[in-house]
């Protein structure tokens, strides 16, 4: 199991006759090629041509993640458990696996999963990814990480034009530093710019600092209240493990992408000894089944998550939660 647990569609027969096109035309990635999220947020399917009419706007280009969202009941987001994979956030690389009547299978880098070894798969409509020699240059310069649940990247500076909004986690290459706003490369329509408080600038992976429990923590509470979206990986919802994966990611810590899988890496905790910034694991059968839940323990017996289709991002009393008979371990990711 994946994200976390909750248990009529139109079928969209050929899905690129619905969706606006992006500035370059995905028909030239090919299978086996690595190419990029064009999208805020791109989600990934279970399988090709699943979309509901309300789903149009998640798998566009540009994509309108706010609009989707607010547009479903409870009932229409359930219906996205297991039929949604992952998201991946703009800039970032995928890896090309198949192709279908303009839709292409991708695996999503940095998501670890069991699954596949080259990353998250998923389908997803072409216009939504593109090749770009660009980015893939500047692969190994300075990027700019957006800090801020979400952050509009402008065309111009001090906003006076928005082009896209974009999510919490998101990286992309710095090309010129100013006081208040920063240039950043876009993967198909050239440069943009962003506000300098929305973001850290990071030589490389490395460079972000070993973060403290209360960095982890901190981030995390920017996103209380937050609705709950199956697969959800970004400032505009998240699963239960999409979030904490974000969480660590954004700090400098990969962790595996679902939470059966997270449960089962870091270092092992007694319930005793927990302490702010550890994982908190939860599974049927009164915690001996598997694992379907994860949060984060944040101290004093409170922990903070995204707990199903019909909440959100909330800090709750582990007891008082609901799940405290699923209790199924613990496990630290963070240095002591």
């Amino acid at each position: 199991m994946k994200k976390c647990h909750w248990t009529s569609a139109i079928m969209i027969a050929v899905i690129g006759t619905a969706i606006t096109a992006g500035p370059v035309k995905a028909a030239e990635v090919e299978v086996n090629e690595t190419a990029y999220t064009d999208v805020s947020a791109m989600t990934m399917w279970t399988e090709p041509n699943i979309l509901r009419e309300m789903d149009l706007p998640s798998a566009s280009n540009p994509a309108s993640l706010n609009e989707w969202t607010s547009a479903m009941n409870v009932d229409d987001k359930l219906w996205l458990v297991g039929n949604l994979e992952s998201q991946a956030l703009f800039g970032s690389k995928v890896h090309v696996l198949e192709k279908k009547k303009g839709w292409v299978k991708v695996a999503a880098e940095g998501q670890g999963t069991p699954r596949n070894e080259l990353g998250y798969p998923g389908w997803v409509p072409e216009e939504q990814i593109v090749e770009s020699n660009r980015l893939e240059k500047l692969e190994n310069e300075p990027f700019a990480l957006i800090t801020s649940p979400t952050a509009e990247l402008t065309y111009d500076k001090k906003g006076r034009k928005d082009y896209k909004e974009l999510s919490y986690n998101t990286r992309l290459p710095v090309v010129k530093e100013q006081q208040e706003e920063v240039l950043v490369a876009t993967p198909s329509d050239g440069n943009k710019w962003i506000e300098a408080s929305d973001i850290e600038i990071y030589n490389n992976e490395n460079d972000i600092p070993e973060p403290e429990a209360k960095n982890v923590i901190a981030d995390g509470k920017q996103f209380l209240g937050l609705p709950y979206l199956w697969a959800g990986m970004s400032g505009f919802g998240f699963d239960c493990s999409g979030f904490t994966h974000t969480i660590f990611a954004a700090n400098g810590i990969e962790i595996p992408r679902d939470s059966s899988v997270q449960a089962k890496h870091g270092v092992p905790v007694a319930k005793e000894d927990l302490k702010p910034g550890d994982l908190l694991f939860f599974a049927y059968d009164n915690g001996e089944g598997r694992v379907h839940h994860v949060s984060m323990y944040i101290g004093g017996g409170d922990m903070i998550h995204s707990p199903n289709s019909r909440s959100a991002v909330e800090i709750v009393s582990l007891e008082d939660s609901g799940y405290a008979d699923e209790y199924a371990g613990a496990r630290r990711y963070l240095e002591e």
